[in-house]
């Protein structure tokens, strides 16, 4: 991809070169289909029962979160994007296609929520994290402006712990310019040779000018359920 002037065109993925044409496709066919919310957990004894794959995303309040659920399904309200932190405050189930569903978990590191609600949150968070079996990935979104933060790595910590398969996504990668880009990316390479649960491939996406959405949405689809073929 040639970059403009200002040097900030989104990269390739770093999926890319593992990714065929035909798992490009199956990934955009799967998140064309119907996306419904499903239900909106506060408290861990009303998780929705594990019917489908799960993939979670998670990340520091304001990192794009809603932004790219929004960009993956191609829908401008499906997850709720809000100018004010820490709106997202329970875990929220979307089944996709009935072959796949998707979690868009309470931002975290926002310092103006309370004590209490923090505690509330991370018992919840440990409990799904631990007792998911039907979790296949958690898809961990860092700004890519910022890199990890300190509650990037408390939420890596436990991930560690539960076992949870994890990947980093990176976000708004358009407003980075791309020597910088490529300096985060070596940092983050070396953090995570370190972290038994985390992915080694690192997505950089952006929901804005769409890069790299084609090729996590590829990635995702190969932990869906089967599609069911069409009846004869």
């Amino acid at each position: 991809m040639t970059a403009d002037k200002n040097d900030t065109a989104t990269p390739p993925s770093q999926t890319d070169d593992e990714l065929s044409p035909k798992e490009i496709e199956a990934g955009r066919i799967l998140f064309a289909q119907d996306c419904q919310f499903v239900f909106g957990a506060t408290t861990a004894d009303v998780l929705p029962p594990p019917d489908y794959p799960e993939i979670a995303f998670a990340g520091r309040s304001n990192v794009g979160k809603s932004s790219l659920i929004n960009a993956l399904t191609s829908r401008n309200t499906l997850a709720r994007t809000s100018n004010t932190p820490g709106r997202t405050r329970q875990l929220n189930f979307f089944v996709l296609g009935e072959r796949l569903m998707l979690v868009d978990m309470p931002g975290h590191g926002y310092a103006k929520v309370s004590k209490s609600e923090i505690a509330s949150w991370g018992e919840l968070i440990d409990s799904y994290l631990r007792g998911r079996v039907n979790l296949r990935r958690l898809c961990l979104l860092v700004d890519s402006r910022h890199g990890l933060k300190p509650p990037d790595l408390e939420l890596m910590d436990r991930l560690d712990e539960a076992a949870v398969s994890y990947q980093i996504v990176l976000t708004k990668a358009d407003k980075v310019k791309q020597g910088e880009l490529k300096r985060i990316l070596s940092t983050l390479k070396s953090q995570l040779k370190v972290r038994p649960a985390a992915h080694p491939e690192i997505a950089v996406t952006s929901a804005l000018d769409g890069g790299g959405i084609a090729q996590l949405r590829a990635a995702l689809t190969a932990y869906a359920d089967p599609a069911q073929a069409d009846p004869d």
